[in-house]
């Protein structure tokens, strides 16, 4: 029996493939409670009560160890690079039960380009038994590191759930934009000020932006006057624009998978990015400051068309994860 943890959308898009295929005597289910929102369609076996605390990660952590599970698992499965996915990793090392880390060997080798997520995702990986990463890159990572684990190519599992989106891709006058990481904050103003000019020069094109709840990211959309705000989409809603849209202005980390599995070009406004192979392939554009956007979306607006295959993956993951299990 092996105990599936998830906290956040993110990480429950990506488990749930593999939920979908998995026999249910074969796994139990660990809610985190960091998306609590999460649970109106989701039944799940345990669920850790998040309490409330003057820094977050800490309490995330702490909750996560203290309120882990006895159960008749053997083994625990986390998922990427949040403070519920280490502090689950950590409580499952403490009680000597077999971790195995999907998503592993994403580097960006800056602890504070993600912040925390680049420390998180370098400790899961050093306590893992077994490493399922999702390209030969990330797998190359973890044997420089010289991980104690096994380590296996397995593909991205978030790939699984768009099989069926592949055929309705089109190119539209839809930009996709999403700003939320905690490294852009400080100059989140910013960002905004550069993408409303964009759309403010190509009228034409309708820059659609679901606005994140965190108050460091709705305190500047007053900045937004030339952009279509719209409230947290599901992820069903996000891929029906996504399949559809031109290009894409994102921080996220998921939509660069997403986005080059649909073949859509990806400004990613980070200093670096744990997914290179979207560099190398022509996916990925690298967008360091909010003074380079408007020359990159100028060069890509011209040049947005992409068939090349996507470095993440073909979709069938969970198969191959589900056989090494």
């Amino acid at each position: 029996m092996i105990l599936l943890c998830f906290g956040t959308r993110p990480e429950w898009l990506k488990i749930k493939p593999l939920v979908n295929i998995l026999n249910k005597n074969q796994y139990q289910l660990l809610f985190t409670g960091q998306h609590p929102d999460l649970l109106k369609d989701i039944d799940v076996d345990y669920k850790i009560n998040m309490s409330q605390s003057n820094n977050r990660l800490d309490q995330i952590i702490s909750d996560c160890m203290i309120q882990f599970p006895d159960g008749n698992f053997n083994s625990v499965l986390v998922q990427g690079d949040t403070g519920s996915a280490f502090g689950c990793a950590l409580a499952a090392y403490n009680r000597k039960l077999k971790i195995y880390y999907l998503e592993a060997g994403l580097r960006s080798y800056n602890l504070e380009h993600p912040y925390p997520e680049e420390a998180y995702r370098q400790m899961i990986a050093r306590i893992s038994d077994v490493n399922l990463c999702p390209t030969t890159l990330s797998k190359q990572n973890l044997l420089n590191e010289k991980v104690n684990g096994e380590c296996h190519v397995v593909g991205n599992t978030v790939l699984d759930n768009l099989i069926e989106y592949k055929s309705n891709c089109e190119y539209t006058n839809k930009v996709l934009v999403t700003m939320h990481r905690r490294e852009n904050h400080y100059w989140m103003d910013k960002w905004f000020i550069e993408i409303n000019n964009i759309a403010k020069a190509n009228p034409e094109l309708q820059f659609i932006l679901p606005l994140h709840p965190n108050p460091n990211v709705q305190k500047h959309k007053h900045l937004l006057t030339n952009v279509t705000l719209v409230d947290p989409l599901s992820h069903t809603e996000l891929l029906d624009i996504l399949v559809k849209c031109k290009l894409v202005i994102s921080d996220s980390g998921g939509l660069q998978e997403e986005g080059s599995f649909f073949n859509k070009k990806v400004i990613v406004c980070r200093k670096t990015t744990e997914r290179p192979e979207g560099l190398d392939t022509g996916h990925l554009y690298l967008c360091d400051t909010p003074d380079n956007l408007s020359d990159i979306f100028g060069k890509l607006n011209k040049n947005y068309y992409i068939d090349i295959e996507c470095p993440y993956g073909d979709g069938q993951s969970s198969n191959n994860i589900k056989k090494l299990l």
